[in-house]
C-alpha cells in the first residue's frame, strides 16, 4: 500500500473517530447533564397513552379533551365513564413503541419509576427522550447511506455533521415528540424510493423497492396523520414514473388504506367520526389557530368551523411556509438551495429524477399543512418539513459544490476546495454552540437533582410527589380539572380534564364524573394558563374562569399578599363554593383549588 493511501486511510479513520466521539458526548450530555425533562403537551400525552397500553388498558388516555368526551357521548347516545377513555387524537405507532419500552423496563407498574425526594426531573422523561434520540441517531446513519449512494461520501459526511450539530433536531429529540421517528421512517422510505428510481432508469421493474418504500410511508402515516400528505405525493409520483404505470401506485395506495381502514373503523366506533378527534386539528389552520378552543368545548355544535375566507387562509399559511422555509427545514441554511438545484442538469438520470420525487412529496405536505396549520414555534407538533431537511441539504450541498469548484481561484488552489463545507458547518452549528455554555452551567449546578426542569410551566415534583404533591391529594378514582391536563396525566398518573371555557360545560362534566363514581377532586392552575398571554388573551381563552386563572397573580400583587378574587366572581360562585380551599403546591405559582384544606409542599430553590 502506498504512503498516500495509508495517509488517506488514517485521515478517514481520525475524522470518523472524532465524529463518533462528538456524537457520544452530545448524546450523553443532552440526555443527562443538560436534560430538563419533556416540554411538549403532545409528547406527554403520547407517553401517558403508551403507559396505559403497557398496563393492558388498550389505547386509552387519562387526558380528557372535553370535545373528545362530547364526541364519544354523542356516538354512544349516553354518558360514558372517564376511566379507560379511548383516545382518537393521536396516531398509534409512537405510543405503541413507547409502551413496548415501558413494559420492558417495568414502567407499567404504578409504584415503579417514581421521583426521588430531591429529584426535579421525572425519570421516565429521560427514557422517552432516549428513545427519540436513538431514532435520531439511526436517522443520521440512514441518511449517510442514502446520500453516499446518491452523491459521494464527502457530501454524506457533511450532511451527517450538519444533522449532528443541528439544534432543532436535538430539541425535537429531547422533547419526546415523534418527529425523530418520523425522520427515521421517512429516510428509510426515500432510500427505497431512490433504489426504485435507479431500477426504473436502468429499465428494470421497480416494484419491489417501490413497495418497500410504501411500507415505510405507511408506518410514517401511522406515526403522524399529517404525513399521509407525504405518502399521497409519493403515490402520485409512483403512478407516473414506475412501470407498470398505475399498478405500482394502486398497490401503494392499497398498502396505505388497509391499516388506515382499521384505525378509521375504531375511530368511528369511539367518536362517531372515522377521523376521530384528530380531524378537529383542522381548526388550527382554517380557524386561525383556535384548536385549543375547540378541544376545550363541551358542545361542538357551538364551535362551528367557519370557512369564510378559506382561500385567503390557505394562501396565508402557504406563504408562511415559503417565507419561513429555513426554520421549517431545521434551520439548515443550505437546505432551501434544493429548490435551485432543480435548475441544474444532473448527469445521472436517477439523481435528476429523485429530486422531483422529493419536490412532489414536499409540495403535497405543504398543501396539507396549509389546511391544518403550521407555525415556526420551537416545537410545533405539525412540523413535518424537517424530515425533508437532510435530503434537501444534500442536494443543496451538491449544487453549491459544483458552483464552488468552477471558480478559478478555487481550481487553482486545492486547499480551498472544502472551505465552503467548513463555512456552512460553522454557520449551521453556531446556534447549538452558543447555547451550550449556559446549558452546561445550569446542568452542572442541578446535576445532583437530576437536572433543572422546564419551569415555567412544568415542575414535575408538585404533581408526582407522593407525600404532599397533587398525586397525594387526589385519589386514584378522582379527577382533576387542569390547565395542563397532559402533565397531570403523565406526572401525577391521574385522570385530568382540560378546563372548559364555560361554567355550564364544567358543571356538565362534573355531573357525569360524579355519576360514574369518579368525583372531581379540584381544579389545578399553573403558568400554562396565566402565563399564556396578556389579560385580554387569557380572558378570551378561559372566559368564565378568568378570575380563577388570575387569582394567584392577584394574590401575589396585593399588600398584604393573599387576597383572593376567584370566590368573588359571581359567574362561577357556585363552583368556587365547592372548591373553596386554595392549596399552594408551589407558592401560588401552582395552586390547587379543592373542597378540603391540605398542606403545601416546599417551594424549590431557584
Amino acid at each position: 500500500m502506498s504512503s498516500n493511501s495509508q495517509s488517506l486511510d488514517t485521515g478517514i479513520l481520525v475524522r470518523r473517530s472524532l465524529f463518533f466521539l462528538v456524537l457520544i458526548l452530545l448524546t450523553l450530555g443532552n440526555l443527562f447533564t443538560l436534560f430538563k425533562g419533556l416540554n411538549s403537551p403532545q409528547a406527554m400525552d403520547q407517553a401517558q397513552i403508551g403507559r396505559e397500553i403497557a398496563r393492558g388498558n388498550g389505547f386509552t388516555t387519562k387526558f380528557i379533551r372535553p370535545v373528545a368526551y362530547y364526541q364519544a357521548k354523542t356516538a354512544k347516545n349516553t354518558a360514558i365513564s372517564f376511566e379507560k377513555f379511548e383516545d382518537t387524537y393521536h396516531s398509534p405507532l409512537n405510543p405503541l413503541l413507547l409502551a413496548a419500552v415501558f413494559k420492558v423496563i417495568g414502567a407499567d407498574d404504578p409504584e415503579g419509576w417514581q421521583m426521588g425526594e430531591n429529584e426535579m426531573v421525572f425519570p421516565l422523561d429521560r427514557v422517552v427522550a432516549t428513545v427519540c434520540t436513538l431514532f435520531f441517531l439511526m436517522a443520521i446513519g440512514v441518511n449517510y447511506l442514502l446520500i453516499s449512494r446518491i452523491f459521494d461520501a464527502k457530501i454524506a459526511g457533511v450532511c451527517a455533521i450538519l444533522m449532528l450539530f443541528c439544534e432543532v433536531f436535538w430539541n425535537y429529540s429531547l422533547s419526546g415528540l415523534p418527529q425523530m421517528l418520523m425522520l427515521l421512517l421517512f429516510s428509510c422510505g426515500i432510500y427505497f424510493v431512490y433504489r426504485a428510481i435507479e431500477a426504473s432508469t436502468e429499465g428494470r421493474i421497480a416494484m419491489t423497492p417501490a413497495l418497500l418504500a410504501a411500507v415505510f410511508f405507511t408506518l410514517l402515516a401511522l406515526t403522524h396523520w399529517m404525513t399521509v400528505w407525504i405518502a399521497l405525493g409519493y403515490i402520485i409520483f409512483a403512478a407516473i414514473v414506475f412501470r407498470p404505470r398505475g399498478i405500482v401506485g394502486v398497490s401503494i395506495l392499497a398498502m396505505l388504506l388497509i391499516p388506515a381502514a382499521f384505525v378509521m373503523l375504531r375511530n368511528n366506533t369511539v367518536s362517531g367520526s372515522p377521523f376521530g378527534t384528530a380531524f378537529l386539528t383542522l381548526y388550527n389552520g382554517l380557524a386561525s389557530g383556535s384548536e385549543m378552543v375547540v378541544m376545550r368545548t363541551t358542545d361542538l355544535e357551538a364551535e362551528p368551523l367557519v370557512l369564510e375566507g378559506l382561500i385567503s387562509k390557505i394562501l396565508r399559511t402557504t406563504l408562511l411556509q415559503a417565507t419561513d422555509i429555513i426554520p421549517l427545514l431545521a434551520g439548515i441554511i443550505i437546505a432551501p438551495l434544493f429548490f435551485l438545484s432543480l435548475l441544474h442538469p444532473f448527469k445521472r438520470p436517477a439523481i435528476a429524477t429523485f429530486r422531483w420525487a422529493i419536490l412532489l412529496m414536499w409540495a403535497s405536505a405543504a398543501v396539507g399543512l396549509a389546511f391544518f396549520g403550521i407555525t415556526t414555534d420551537a416545537l410545533d407538533p405539525n412540523q413535518i418539513h424537517l424530515v425533508f431537511a437532510p435530503i434537501m441539504t444534500a442536494y443543496g450541498l451538491a449544487f453549491v459544490s459544483i458552483l464552488w469548484s468552477r471558480l478559478e481561484f478555487v481550481a487553482a488552489t486545492p486547499m480551498l476546495r472544502n472551505v465552503h463545507h467548513i463555512v456552512i458547518i460553522f454557520i449551521c452549528a453556531l446556534p447549538l454552540i452558543l447555547s451550550l455554555p449556559q446549558k452546561v452551567r445550569l446542568g452542572l449546578e442541578f446535576r445532583d437533582r437530576g437536572g433543572v426542569p422546564h419551569w415555567p410551566p412544568y415542575y414535575a415534583p408538585v404533581l408526582n410527589n407522593q407525600r404532599a404533591g397533587l398525586k397525594a391529594l387526589v385519589e386514584e378514582k378522582q379527577i382533576v380539572f387542569a390547565d395542563q391536563p397532559w402533565a397531570v396525566a403523565w406526572y401525577a398518573d391521574r385522570i385530568s380534564i382540560w378546563i372548559p371555557p364555560t361554567r355550564d360545560g364544567f358543571s356538565t362534566l362534573e355531573t357525569h364524573a360524579s355519576d360514574f363514581q369518579t368525583p372531581i377532586a379540584g381544579i389545578l392552575i399553573t403558568p400554562s394558563s396565566y402565563g399564556s398571554g396578556n389579560v385580554t388573551e387569557i380572558a378570551t381563552r378561559y372566559r368564565d374562569f378568568t378570575s380563577l386563572v388570575l387569582d394567584g397573580n392577584v394574590s401575589m400583587a396585593t399588600n398584604p399578599p393573599g387576597v383572593a378574587i376567584f370566590d368573588k366572581d359571581q359567574k362561577i360562585q357556585e363552583i368556587t363554593r365547592r372548591y373553596q380551599y386554595r392549596v399552594p403546591l408551589l407558592s401560588v405559582s401552582v395552586a390547587f383549588y379543592t373542597d378540603r384544606p391540605a398542606q403545601s409542599i416546599d417551594a424549590p430553590s431557584r
